[in-house]
């Protein structure tokens, strides 16, 4: 008997998550390596980590406030993939929806009350409007989203700037890098953690019902799955790329809003962090279901806050992103790993040929 591996087209949640364990756990052993060798001490540094991220009520404030725009910049990538579509641009949407946020808390006297729904409506509308285009040339024309939603991030990141420094810049302090402070702030429901926190999760929630329990949510995974069956099938293909992804689009610019209205309090350059491409990654390893976006986007806000926490021990950026790196790298091969099962090849035995085949 011969043995061999044979790729399986499905794997169960539970073999998927011991893959990923092992490449975590793998990741870790090559950081200890090296961090060992350059001379630190890795169980300092490993229990540093752990006492300033999920030790202490300071780290799990940070780590919350991580998790918030992950969480929603994760599932507006996630819901367009379930489509067969892209959305490379929420970095860009993060943007738009601060910048409609901030115009009306800046412009706009009023109450909290009435401010922070038309902040939220007015960001939405802002990220909707900033992906409509790519979403339009994608649905009508087969224009590549990728590229046309990835651009548009550059424009929106300059137009921030430009705003911060420009017509909108802080007139009281003299600060030319930013805004004014907003007069209007999200509540906090615990420490610095706001109500963005749990609208985010229940919004994940909500999309993990709909993608798997509505009519909506099937046809728009038969659509990405076989865009030509769907056709046949009725299914309004073009209307459902254009929903998807004008949803998408609001989802990255709600989570723009959160942070401008709710963390930072103030609308200027590199505000976005790279959250609109780290939800790449949070979708890339939710593996399209809205429902994993919980545990992936976790995992990233745990990395990138003891990423905080290293560079405090004089660990450069760029080797805290080699970390990072390393740790999505071995989580990536461990997923294609485990669709590979060994298989027994059993060899054929010959039938003995009887009198009668045997006789010319």
């Amino acid at each position: 008997m011969a043995g061999t591996l044979q790729r399986q087209p499905t794997v169960t949640p539970a073999r998927r998550l011991a893959w990923r364990a092992g490449a975590v756990v793998t990741a870790l052993a090559i950081t200890t390596l090296f961090l060992a060798l350059s001379g630190r001490d890795p169980r300092l540094l490993a229990d540093l980590v752990v006492r300033s991220t999920v030790g202490s009520r300071f780290g799990l404030e940070d780590l919350a406030l991580f998790l918030t725009p992950l969480l929603l910049t994760g599932a507006a990538v996630t819901v367009t993939g379930r489509i067969g579509v892209w959305n490379i641009g929420a970095e860009g949407q993060f943007y738009a929806g601060a910048i409609g946020a901030t115009a009306i808390g800046l412009f706009l006297p009023g109450p909290s009350w009435l401010l922070l729904p038309l902040m939220a409506a007015s960001g939405i509308a802002c990220g909707m409007g900033w992906i409509l285009v790519p979403a339009l040339a994608r649905a009508y024309a087969g224009v590549n989203e990728i590229i046309t939603t990835l651009l548009l991030n550059f424009v929106a990141g300059l137009l921030t700037t430009y705003l911060a420094v420009g017509p909108w810049h802080d007139r009281v302090t003299g600060a030319l890098a930013s805004t004014g402070r907003l007069p209007v702030r999200i509540p906090e429901i615990w420490g610095v953690v706001h109500w963005g926190f749990p609208i985010a999760l229940a919004i994940v929630l909500g999309l993990a019902w709909l993608t798997t329990r509505t009519r909506w949510g099937y046809q728009i995974t038969i659509g990405g799955a076989n865009e030509q069956a769907a056709r046949y099938a009725g299914i309004p293909v073009r209307a459902r790329i254009l929903g998807v992804m004008l949803l998408s689009g609001g989802l990255a610019a709600l989570a723009g809003m959160f942070e401008v209205a709710g963390t930072v309090h103030r609308l200027q350059g590199g505000l976005a962090n790279n959250f609109g491409y780290f939800g790449i990654v949070v979708a890339v390893l939710a593996r399209g279901s809205c429902l994993n976006v919980l545990p992936a986007a976790l995992l990233m806000a745990f990395i990138l806050n003891a990423g905080i926490v290293l560079q405090t021990q004089q660990l450069t950026s760029s080797a805290v992103l080699a970390i990072t790196g390393l740790v999505l790298f071995m989580i990536a091969i461990a997923d294609e790993l485990a669709h590979y099962r060994p298989v027994t090849i059993r060899p054929v035995t010959p039938r003995p040929a009887t009198s009668a085949e045997a006789r010319p």
